[in-house]
């Protein structure tokens, strides 16, 4: 490996930049394709299984699969990786921009294994936010094995992520545009070349081990008639609506769930998994239909193949809906992607059916409002638009449907923005504390200047209330740092320096403490670089109100770690 390495780093930047590149998708490309033909082999020899095998069986088979997978993936997440929940975009996001590209390998195989076990035993969550955070990973550390140094593996993240999601849906324009609108935020951006050229590969890859094929085939699509065009807005606009209210009842869930410790973390995506289960085997018992669980992409092929009636379409929405927001909700690990195609598939089929009863619909109207569904649904929860379009497009390749789709979107952003503030992932890093202005820096100094001390603090200090011999020869051998803020009766009380406290142990005296140099969160980086100029330490502790509670420090190493961030910033813009 060193050997290729050296011979790697001897090449012209923009030669290695191509060959890195050509590495992280296939690498990624790879991953996702064994990622998902291990999680649909699960889900056959599991779920598909046991429902040809009689009720009893199936009853009680499924609920020992979902509820054992279940508690492994509790295990894994919380043993492991807690950062591997969930979809793992917006976790891929905020390493992007605050770590410069640089995700732990551990991300990579929980999530790979954590991902397979969840949707293929049953629980209601998508594959592709488990393929984007994976592959996105994975080439994170690729490009360390590479030799680039941590502050240097944005291109292989977003190279990583964008393979992943041509992989997981077979749609290369749409994880091109997904990546640069979601995660880098800018259809310009320098990352453009490397992003576009792994999503070829990684859908190659997907060429070439499981096929070409469309992920739905549309069987009688066509140019809708001016009465398909006319239902357009309205089923795009209750398509987004159910969107919005999938975002707020999963976001809602998952705050209830953090701030409660009534149920271990390790078990409450059981929770999630009991309630699939029971709407699962509810909705199997009266219709035979298996779309509660895992992705339900059989179900939504037969509504799409006109095979679904309107009171089918309502019951699969109302109980899809609920086992994947408390799926979310609780803890689990998944995407939503998926199931954000299939709310909206089966409001397109359910509203086409119904108004077909009065109106003269044709087959071809059906079909497209129920495309148009899933792309309005989608594009309303994740604040893409481009990518709702693309990505529906591209997994049906029916090009007559492209029209319809874009007057859907138009109608589901307008009600996205007017309902929401921020798209599911950005109201989830919210909710986990990352503003994302401050995720992502700005591009000029004068703003850059005027964000909060709180943008580029580190909250998790190690702070010192024992000053006694034994705690601080204790201190010195478990942690590198060179100060230490010092808290007595919940108040600061100065700084302790490595060298003052190696001196106190040995002579076993109590240590003096130099004047501690504080700021409070709201201040400015303006105002926090006067102070780190001013403190003769070089560390501010950062605190919630004048005198009050310790919430973090800022070291003059975090200030310029912030800002070569903001220049590796301006110079891909």
């Amino acid at each position: 490996m060193q050997f290729l390495v050296r011979h790697l780093q001897k090449l012209p930047r923009r030669t290695r930049a191509v060959l890195q590149t050509c590495l992280y998708g296939l690498a990624a490309g790879a991953a996702t394709v064994v990622f998902q033909l291990l999680m649909n082999w699960l889900y056959r020899a599991g779920l598909v299984r046991l429902s040809h095998s009689g009720l009893p069986t199936f009853l009680l088979g499924s609920l020992g699969l979902i509820v054992s997978s279940s508690l492994l993936v509790g295990w894994l997440l919380n043993a492991f990786c807690p950062e591997a929940a969930g979809s793992g975009i917006p976790q891929l996001k905020l390493a992007f921009w605050k770590d410069f590209g640089a995700v732990p390998l551990r991300v990579a195989w929980v999530k790979f294994i954590a991902g397979i076990v969840s949707i293929g035993g049953g629980c209601s969550m998508g594959r592709e936010g488990p393929s984007v955070q994976l592959s996105g990973a994975l080439a994170s550390n690729l490009a360390g094995l590479a030799g680039e140094p941590k502050q240097n593996r944005r291109a292989g993240a977003a190279a990583g992520a964008a393979a992943g999601l041509a992989a997981a849906f077979n749609t290369p324009l749409a994880a091109t545009t997904f990546v640069l609108e979601e995660i880098i935020g800018d259809l310009n951006s320098h990352f453009l070349g490397g992003v576009l050229l792994a999503s070829v590969l990684g859908a190659l890859v997907v060429h070439g081990v499981i096929g070409k094929q469309p992920s739905f085939t549309l069987v009688g699509a066509d140019t809708p008639s001016w009465m398909g065009y006319a239902l357009t807005p309205l089923v795009a606009l209750l398509a987004a609506l159910v969107g919005v209210a999938f975002q707020r009842a999963s976001l809602g869930l998952r705050s209830r769930v953090k701030r409660s410790r009534r149920v271990p973390a390790w078990l409450a995506p059981t929770a999630g998994g009991l309630i699939t289960w029971a709407l699962g085997v509810t909705v199997f018992w009266f219709t035979g239909r298996l779309g509660v669980f895992s992705l339900g992409y059989d179900d939504l092929s037969d509504a799409l193949a006109g095979n679904v009636g309107w009171h089918l379409a309502a019951a699969l929405l109302l109980t899809k809906f609920i086992a994947t927001f408390t799926c979310y909700g609780f803890g689990g690990c998944g995407g939503i992607f998926s199931p954000a195609l299939f709310f909206g598939g089966m409001t397109g089929v359910m509203v086409a059916r119904l108004l077909g009863l009065e109106l003269p619909l044709a087959s071809s109207d059906v079909l497209t409002l129920a495309v148009v569904g899933m792309s309005a649904c989608l594009g309303a929860v994740v604040g893409a638009p481009v990518t709702g379009i693309l990505i529906v497009f591209e997994m049906t390749q029916e090009f007559s449907l492209v029209p319809a789709l874009m007057l859907g979107a138009l109608v589901s952003q307008t009600v996205s923005h007017r309902l929401n503030r921020e798209n599911f992932y950005e109201a989830l890093l919210t909710q986990d504390g990352h503003l994302i202005e401050h995720v992502r820096p700005p591009r000029d100094l004068h703003s850059w200047q005027q964000l909060p001390v709180s943008a580029i603090a580190n909250f998790k200090p190690v702070i010192v209330q024992d000053l006694s011999r034994a705690k601080l020869q204790e201190l010195l051998k478990t942690n590198p740092y060179q100060r230490f803020p010092v808290v007595q009766n919940d108040k600061l009380v100065g700084v302790l320096t490595r060298k003052e406290a190696e001196t106190a142990a040995q002579a076993d005296r109590a240590p003096q403490l130099e004047t501690a140099s504080t700021c409070v969160r709201d201040e400015t980086i303006r105002d926090l670089q006067g102070r780190l100029i001013e403190s003769t330490s070089q560390f501010v502790v950062l605190l919630d109100e004048v005198g009050g509670r310790v919430l973090g420090v800022v070291t003059l190493h975090d200030l310029l770690r912030a800002e070569v961030a903001k220049a590796s910033t301006s110079e891909d813009a």
